[in-house]
């Protein structure tokens, strides 16, 4: 498998985090790839000899979609030779730019409207485009006739709340946040859950959780308890059982 993370373009970067391309020529391969909260939801393109299947929930998916919120760990499930491209999106694009409520799409996902075979249309220009960049050009114009339509909608205090708690790898007091944003904490809370689909407590769980798998996965700890105390959990249990209800696993077995 050839794995690419590549840099969003400036015009798109206020609503896109990252670009993923996943791709692999393999025939006669099964791949399995593993998806564990991340904060971010995300439209996915794919294109697969056999189509993609999402486990556990054995749904197959269709060539492109928008995914919410990934709470539960899950697994993209292909066979044969494929090609992925990911769109990771901040938090707020959901609801401001798809008028989705992110929290009804948590651990599950959003086939786009085909309204007027728009969709059917997007995805016969991607399947025949011949390479990545016309891909992503094609995908990035369509998420910024979004922005541009819709971006007097976006709460702009809740993105740089969320800003705020991604830069501090969720160790930040949410009261301090919405302290600095002049918000009663109750109205803040109820802003992000709706803005995100997560409250800002979990949202900082997952920004802390992912900054230890990162650090777990590159092995730069001496001992677990290095990574427990660098990136804020309270004690070495508290670690293990975020860790575990985000990938299934305890630190140890997935390190190994």
């Amino acid at each position: 498998m050839n794995f690419q993370a590549l840099i969003p373009d400036k015009s798109i970067s206020l609503f896109v985090k990252n670009i993923w391309v996943f791709e692999s020529d393999a025939n006669d391969a099964t791949t399995s790839l593993p998806f564990f909260a991340d904060g971010f939801p995300g439209l996915m393109f794919h294109q697969s000899e056999n189509g993609l299947t999402v486990k556990p929930h054995d749904k197959k998916m269709p060539e492109i979609f928008v995914y919410g919120q990934t709470i539960n760990p899950i697994v993209l499930e292909l066979s044969g030779s494929y090609f992925i491209l990911v769109f990771q999106l901040y938090p707020f694009v959901l609801q401001t730019f798809f008028g989705i409520l992110p929290q009804s799409i948590n651990d599950n996902c959003y086939y786009l409207d085909n309204a007027d075979n728009k969709i059917t249309a997007l995805n016969l220009e991607l399947i025949s485009c011949k390479t990545v960049n016309e891909k992503i050009d094609i995908i990035s114009n369509l998420l910024l006739h979004y922005f541009e339509t819709k971006k007097q909608n976006l709460d702009l205090e809740i993105r740089q709340a969320i800003a705020e708690i991604i830069g501090a790898k969720g160790q930040v007091p949410i009261r301090a946040i919405a302290e600095k944003q002049k918000i009663n904490l109750r109205t803040f809370e109820r802003r992000f859950l709706k803005e995100t689909g997560l409250s800002p407590k979990q949202f900082a769980q997952i920004m802390q959780f992912q900054a230890s798998l990162e650090q777990l996965s590159i092995k730069n700890y001496t001992k677990l308890t290095d990574i427990v105390y660098e990136n804020g959990f309270a004690d070495q249990s508290h670690f293990i059982k975020v860790f575990k209800a985000f990938t299934g696993k305890t630190p140890k077995k997935f390190s190994q």
